[in-house]
This record gives structure tokens, sequence and C-alpha cells, in this order.
């Protein structure tokens, strides 16, 4: 209903509930329905979930998550109690085989069977122990597996009160407590909030004693806090926002009030949130007078009920037909993994990173140079934060230790010598994430210090050529290799290239990482292009005695952190060379003398 000021002596309106389902629900309805249930339109027990409003704008919705259905094997789905954001409350799920059977369900009955059920649990006393049945919900729906569509409709029923309520009084809370009550109004909710036990029980009362303190206590001790000169006012979750009307939930916690407490008139807290702290501001404290409709002391009698909820889509907004979303797209399980991440990464975005631009890290192309311990946990941690092109590129193959350490490897991948970590780094990434486009390049990196066979010149040449045209081919450059002189050649190429180059390196007890950024000339693409033909010139006749300023720079980075290097002597601590008098190398060595100032 519309946001619309209410006055005092007039009927006591509320905001309906509004539903959202998310797309996990239905593709575990649909494995329900093909592994289990078959033709079975039996009746299904759902939980759904809502908590207190917690934005100005937007009222929090009752939702229906994967595990708001029932498991397979035919247990309930366990919820986790105590989650402040996810108050759960018991709703009944009728899945029709067709859509005819759908739209010639009798509405009306099965409105009316639910509000029984909360009339019983009124008489019973069971609302009082379990407050969270005074919202029991109904769900109708057809699921058409052959096209991917679900047709559904959602009713929250509600108890009608005849005579209708009339409103005393409504305004902010802050206006109604004084300052002393606000702070200690607020302080009791929170810790009621953060409280396991009672985070998730949606309706109690508040007693505030004449020295303005306030405590919350479960509706069971309603009786036994009758006192002089207290305050007490009834509470719940209120899922709405708007700053004249209490949220559905009242609706049934007055009809609970006027049929157990014969209470005439009735003052009542809509507690609502602010990044997860009660907001004295924009909660509601409201004052209603309640007449006792004629039969509600009878069991036998059962009050009308309204609740169907309105379709509130771009073609039926406001009517009440029912509602059909189609996930054609995005039911197929490699489809649905990718939407669920996505939808992680917009959650971030919106609430941390709201200049985070998704296609530009989804489009990104990252080349990893190792797939060691670092290796695969950076490769992991880019997927999570939505980069879909990743290259590992790694000659070694997993032993028996690495399994403890580098987390895309199993014991499965040591036998027989070994998978290729590259290849079994990409396997596994594609089983993480199956819309991953993951390459494996199996190759050792050039390193300076290592002599080459005659035989072997072509092949290292070859390497060289492959590795620049690599990272040519990709925007970002990981250095996650365990020894420096195998960072030295693609630093070198990186820097040429101008590509964003990240080094990371671990130690037992240090840690580094460092940008190297994009080459001084990236801003400008013509001075870019004539400065990297000269520098290729450059390399191509290099001059030992006469150093380019830029070559310099780039691979004599200052170097502080871990010191693993293959050789046992002193290495350069300026680049990723080793120094003068490493096994295997002597002092004249081109790599040596690039770095020597």
């Amino acid at each position: 209903m519309a946001d619309t000021e209410q006055r005092e002596g007039s009927i006591l309106q509320f905001a309906p509930f509004q539903s959202a389902v998310d797309e996990g629900f239905w593709h575990k309805l649909s494995s329900l329905k093909l592994n289990k249930l078959g033709i079975d339109d039996s009746p299904i027990p759902i939980t759904g979930f809502y908590a207190p409003c917690s934005h100005s704008k937007v009222s929090n919705h009752l939702t229906l998550l994967a595990e708001s259905l029932p498991s397979e094997s035919g247990e309930q789905s366990s919820t986790a109690h105590g989650n402040r954001n996810r108050c759960a409350i018991p709703g009944i799920l009728y899945n029709t085989n067709t859509i005819e059977s759908f739209h010639t369900l009798d509405r009306t009955s099965l409105l009316k069977e639910e509000a029984k059920k909360i009339w019983e649990d009124i008489h019973s006393g069971k609302a009082i122990e379990d407050s969270s049945v005074l919202s029991r919900f109904l769900l109708i729906s057809f699921a058409d597996l052959k096209k991917w569509t679900f047709h559904y409709w959602f009713a929250f029923p509600a108890l009608v009160l005849d005579p209708p309520a009339t409103l005393v009084d409504l305004r902010p809370a802050s206006q109604w407590f004084s300052s002393e009550e606000a702070e200690s109004v607020s302080a009791a909710c929170n810790a009621w909030r953060n409280s396991s036990s009672t985070a998730d029980v949606p309706f109690f009362f508040i007693d505030i004693d004449p020295n303005s303190h306030a405590t919350i206590r479960h509706l069971k001790d309603w009786v036994t806090c009758q006192g002089d000169n207290h305050k007490l006012l009834f509470g719940f979750y209120d899922p709405c926002h708007l700053p004249n009307n209490p949220g559905w939930p009242l609706r049934n916690f007055l009809a609970l009030i006027c049929s157990r407490w014969d209470l005439t008139s009735v003052q009542f807290l809509c507690y609502r949130e602010n990044r997860g702290f009660a907001d004295i501001g924009s909660s509601l404290v409201g004052e209603a007078v309640i007449a006792v409709p004629q039969g509600w002391k009878d069991r036998q009698f059962i009050p009308n009920a309204v609740g169907w909820e309105l379709n509130r889509g771009k073609l039926n907004r406001g009517k009440m037909v029912p509602r059909c979303i189609s996930l054609a797209k995005s039911m197929d399980p490699n489809r649905l993994a990718e939407s669920a991440a996505d939808l992680n990464l917009k959650l971030m975005r919106w609430r941390a990173l709201p200049s985070l631009n998704l296609d530009i890290l989804s489009g990104l192309k990252c080349l990893l140079l190792g797939a060691g311990t670092l290796g695969c946990q950076v490769a992991r941690m880019l997927m999570a934060w939505g980069v879909r092109k990743i290259t590992l590129l790694d000659n070694g193959r997993v032993s028996m230790s690495n399994p403890l350490r580098q987390s895309l490897y199993t014991l499965d991948d040591c036998l027989n010598g070994g998978e290729l970590k590259a290849t079994a780094a990409v396997r596994s990434l594609k089983r993480i994430f199956p819309t991953v486009e993951a390459v494996g390049i199996v190759m050792a990196i050039p390193m300076p210090g290592h002599p080459v066979p005659s035989q072997e010149e072509l092949g290292v040449l070859d390497a060289c050529k492959t590795l620049h045209d690599l990272i040519d081919s990709h925007d970002v450059v990981f250095l996650l290799t365990d020894t420096r002189e195998s960072r030295w050649l693609p630093s070198l190429l990186c820097a040429n290239l101008d590509k964003i180059t990240i080094t990371a390196a671990l130690g037992f007890d240090s840690f580094l990482v460092m940008r190297h950024g994009a080459g001084p000339f990236s801003s400008n693409e013509d001075l870019k292009d004539e400065a990297v033909n000269a520098l290729s010139t450059d390399l191509g006749n290099l001059d030992l005695g006469g150093r380019d300023e830029r070559q310099r720079l780039v691979n004599c980075q200052p170097y502080f952190g871990p010191t693993m290097h293959r050789y046992t002597s002193r290495a350069c601590s300026n680049c990723f060379s080793p120094c003068s008098g490493a096994p295997g190398r002597d002092s004249a060595s081109p790599s040596w003398d690039i770095c020597r100032r």
C-alpha cells in the first residue's frame, strides 16, 4: 500500500509483506521434484526468513532460500538459530503438477486453513511460546521444468479485527521516549538482537520502570510483569520502512493481544535498525484502541482472513494475479554458480566499493608465473574477485608435500610421479568454478646464472619468445616463482611491454608484495610506441659499458624480504640475478653486468 499519513482516530493501516525468492530455491525445488516428489503434490513445509527494516528507503522482504526447503532425504533443512539477519518463520508450499491445477486451486480455502492454524496457535498458547507462528505464510506454485518457468503466489494470512483497530497516536520513537528512555530502550534492543537466544525472536514486549530503565522480555512473561508505574509496550521486528505505517506482522500480533489478554488499548513499538543497530529515529511507537470482536472468545469461531500478495511486476503492478519467473538462462548449475558468484561481488560493491567495475575485472587477463603455494591462492582469490581469464605457467610436478600447502592439489595429483602442476591446477580451478577460462602452460622460465648446453639453445630461445608472447597477450602478470633469478626475465619483459606486474614472495617469518607498475610511457600511446621501439633496439645492441636509465630501474628493484635462492651463495640485493661468484657463473656474465652499478 502507499505511504499514507494516518491521523488520530483513523483506522490503523498496515504495510503488506513483500516476498523475494532466491534462484537457489527454485533450483532445489526442481531437484526435489525430479528426484523425490515426482507427481506427489502434497503440501511441503518450508521456512521463510526476514529481519527488521534496515534502510530508510527500502522495506525488508520475506525471503526464500535453498535451505527453505526440506532435503531430498525427507528431513527439514536445519536452520541455524540466533542469526540476527534471518528470523525464521514457518510456511507451507503447494506445488501443483500442471498449470491448470495451479490456476484452479481454491485460494480462499487455502488462506482460511492457514489462518485457522494461527488462530489455534493463539488459543493454545503456542504463539506465546514460539511467536514466529504469528507470521505463517502460504506459497502456491507450478514448476514447468521443460521451460524452466515458475508460476507462484504468496499469501501472508492476517486475522481481520472487526471492528478494526483505531489509531490513537503514531510517531517516531525518538519523539515518544524521553532521552533517558530512548537510550535505555536502544541499548536493550541491541542486547536482545546480539544474543543468540533472542536475536531471531520477532515478537516481545518492553518494560520501562519509573527510573527510565528498559528491559525486553518474552511474551510468556507478560502476566508477571504488571507493575505500578511501568510503561509496557509490545514490540515486533518491523520489515516496513514507511514512516506512517506499521508492518504486516502487527496485524496478528494485535489479534493475539486482544484474544489472550483482553486489552483494549495497546502501545506498540515498530522496531527498525540502521547498520545493524537499533534506530530509534526510524522506529515507530504507536497506540491503538481495539475492541474484542464478537465470537472471538469461542475457540471454534474462525475469524476472516486476508493476505494474498499483490503482483508488483511492471506489467501487473498492484493486481491480484500470480507471478511468473523464467530461469531458462540461469538454472543450469554452471550458470547458477556464476550468477551466485556475481551476486556476491555486487553485494561487496554495493556495501563497500561503489566504484568497483566488475565488467573490467571479468574481462581482465591474468598471467600467473608459478603454480605453487602462492599461485594456487592467487588464482582462487582472482576468481573470487570476478576475474574469469587466468593462465598458469609452471613446469613442476605435484609432490607429496604440496597438497598441505597448495590448495588446488590433492593426494591423487601426487601419484605416479606427480601430475604436472599447470595441468592439475587448471583442472582444479574448473572443478571449483566451471565457467572460468583457465589455461595451463608447461614451460620452464629461462634464468640468468644457469648454463645452457648448445643442444638446448634453440629451446631456450623459443621459451623466451613464448614468454614474451604470453606477457604481451595478458593485462596483469603475477611473479609467483620461488627463486629470484626466475623473475628476472619476466620483470624485464613486463617493463618493456608496459604491463602491470606484481611480485609476491613468502618466507618463514616474512613476506613481500611489490607492484612494479606499467612503464613511464603508458599514458601516451605514441610516445609509448616510440620508447618501446627504442628500448628494443637498445636491448638488441646491449652495451655493458653504458646502460639505459629505464633498464636500470626495471632490473634493479630494491628487494628486501625472503631470501629464497637456488644457490647457497649470496645474491644481489638489487635485482633477481645471482651475484658474481655464484656456482656456474663467472663474474663477467651479462646478467650481473646489467645489474652492476
